[in-house]
């Protein structure tokens, strides 16, 4: 019996071992916070989000599958969860049986296994009558095979034969087994018999054929006496007792997957629940095969930021069809990281076969998403900030295949601009051309320029939006690159009540509390005063100039 709800043809690994990049992921993206949200508090389910979050789908066909299940998982969470219930009732309660499958009696692991085999039995009644009752409401494939095979599998004959055995097994009216006399009189052959429940002839009735002479009664204290009939005992049940254990071992396996996978989905149940409690949109996405690069998504928003917000988030319409490369830029808090975020989460979700944070998602299957987002200086100096993103990058390389995904956040800004954004043109050239999706965050104005005037029908650029008073609605639009991040704006808000009136209209924070989660600079205060900072704009327009730092 197998459950098939992850894969079409395999079981769900849970030993597997997680992408070298996981760690990196989790950190970038903000994950755990995701990982929580589904674990609701449960450890298995946290290791089993995990796992299956990196687990992707096989192709479209693979996520679809998964989004199908998980579609029959949102329609009836009640019976879901019940099922769930009875595969964690079957594992807790073998854990408290007595004994062992290892011990080295045959009649002490028969013994257990029976005991294992009468709680199993229990359970799998149950399993039979939610398929009976249930069955009939889930449309996808895969659960649609799960039931009709409990049905099948479990059908009355079966689960009647299984009682019976269970009830000879225990052996009542002691053990019946034959055996042979081999050379120098030792034992051999020894088999099993089954027990005789045929009424009694009358002759045995009337006590005309005594058998007393075939009794051996073992004395009280003959402690070597008991021994040598208990091993010669167990000469007989030694098959039984093996192919039993083997029995319950393969129905316990049979309960763990079950568990771990509908575990999975158990964790998408409760990410859902919290979602739409709070009038979030969720859609399935849909999947294209890899190849042609695709990312068209309708109020796509980072799940880990409305996780952690009372408010709702705003998400970003976004049309990148035949796109390999997005250049982000804009306002210094924008939303550029958090849309870079929500990009590289979506692509995760769909892969994995969940639903997708936006009202409508569409994109290709990627071979690996890689991020190299900036990191704080190194505080043991082992080597420049530089270096260490150099060597990042050259890591990420080595692992990445054509028709993998990089989101790059801020990536070589620890030189000059000149000198980052020249590295950084080359490495995106090269990672383009060999057919790798580049999603590109940057305030170096001559990199994100310099695409922007070549005219490529493969490069889309994006510009965080700022109104005319400064304002941020974090949200990107299509546009061209600025020369300016707009700090100014920032400088007035945290510093207008310490330089008064003059200092400018500290203006309105925002639609989103994504400014207030973030801190300020700690050399905010080192800056010019903002009427410096303004002299530095160019006059003629607020979304013109060069900002200095």
């Amino acid at each position: 019996m197998k459950a098939y709800l992850m894969y079409p043809d395999s079981d769900f690994d849970l030993a597997r071992a997680l992408p070298a990049n996981a760690v990196t992921l989790r950190q970038d993206l903000g994950l755990d916070t995701l990982f929580l949200a589904m674990a609701s508090g449960d450890a298995f389910l946290l290791d089993v989000a995990v796992k299956g979050f990196f687990s992707s789908a096989d192709g479209p066909g693979g996520v679809r599958y998964r989004q199908e299940i998980l579609a029959d998982c949102i329609a009836q969470p009640a019976v879901v969860r019940e099922v769930y219930a009875i595969a964690v009732e079957a594992i807790e309660r073998e854990r408290r049986v007595w004994g062992t499958t290892l011990s080295r009696y045959p009649e002490s692991m028969l013994r257990r296994s029976v005991d294992v085999l009468d709680l199993f039995l229990g359970l799998l009644k149950r399993l039979r009558g939610i398929a009976d009752a249930h069955g009939g409401d889930f449309r996808s494939e895969g659960f649609t095979r799960f039931f009709r095979m409990v049905a099948t599998e479990l059908d009355d004959a079966y689960l009647q034969r299984v009682e019976d055995h269970i009830e000879r097994l225990r052996f009542r009216d002691g053990v019946l087994m034959s055996a042979e006399l081999g050379q120098g009189n030792r034992g051999t052959r020894y088999v099993l018999r089954r027990t005789r429940t045929a009424r009694r002839s009358l002759r045995e009735r009337l006590a005309l054929w005594d058998r007393s002479g075939y009794v051996y009664r073992v004395a009280d204290r003959d402690q070597a006496g008991l021994e040598a009939l208990t091993e010669l005992q167990g000469r007989g049940l030694s098959l039984a007792a093996a192919a039993l254990a083997q029995s319950t071992d393969h129905i316990l396996s049979f309960f763990s997957l079950l568990r771990a996978e509908l575990g999975f989905y158990l964790g998408c149940l409760n990410l859902h629940e919290r979602l739409v409690a709070k009038g979030e949109p969720v859609c399935f996405p849909d999947p294209l095969p890899a190849g042609r690069p695709e990312l068209t998504c309708v109020g796509l928003y980072d799940v880990c930021l409305s996780l952690l917000v009372a408010d709702r988030v705003v998400g970003n319409d976004v049309m990148a069809a035949d796109r390999s490369l997005v250049v982000i830029t804009g306002a210094n808090r924008g939303g550029k990281s958090t849309f870079l975020r929500s990009v590289g989460i979506a692509q995760l979700l769909m892969q994995c076969g969940m639903f997708v944070p936006a009202v409508a998602y569409r994109a290709d299957m990627r071979d690996g998403i890689f991020t190299h987002f900036k990191r704080e200086e190194d505080p043991g100096m082992r080597s420049g900030k530089l270096d260490e993103e150099l060597s990042r990058m050259s890591a990420i390389v080595d692992a990445l295949t054509p028709g993998g995904m990089v989101l790059l956040n801020e990536s070589f800004a620890s030189t000059n601009e000149r000198e980052g954004s020249e590295i950084a043109r080359q490495i995106v050239r090269a990672l383009v051309e060999a057919g790798v999706k580049v999603a590109y965050v940057t305030h170096m104005f001559d990199l994100a320029h310099g695409f922007y005037g070549q005219g490529l029908p493969t490069v889309l650029c994006l510009r965080a939006e700022r109104t005319a008073d400064g304002e941020r609605t974090f949200r990107v639009l299509e546009g061209e690159p600025l020369p300016t991040s707009h700090g100014v704006d920032i400088y007035r808000r945290v510093f207008a009540a310490q330089h008064g009136p003059g200092s400018g209209d500290p203006g309105p924070v925002g639609s989103l509390a994504v400014a207030s989660s973030r801190t300020t600079h700690p050399r905010a205060a080192s800056h010019p005063a903002p009427r410096d900072l303004e002299q530095a704009e160019a006059p003629a327009s607020p979304d013109s100039g060069k900002e200095q730092s």
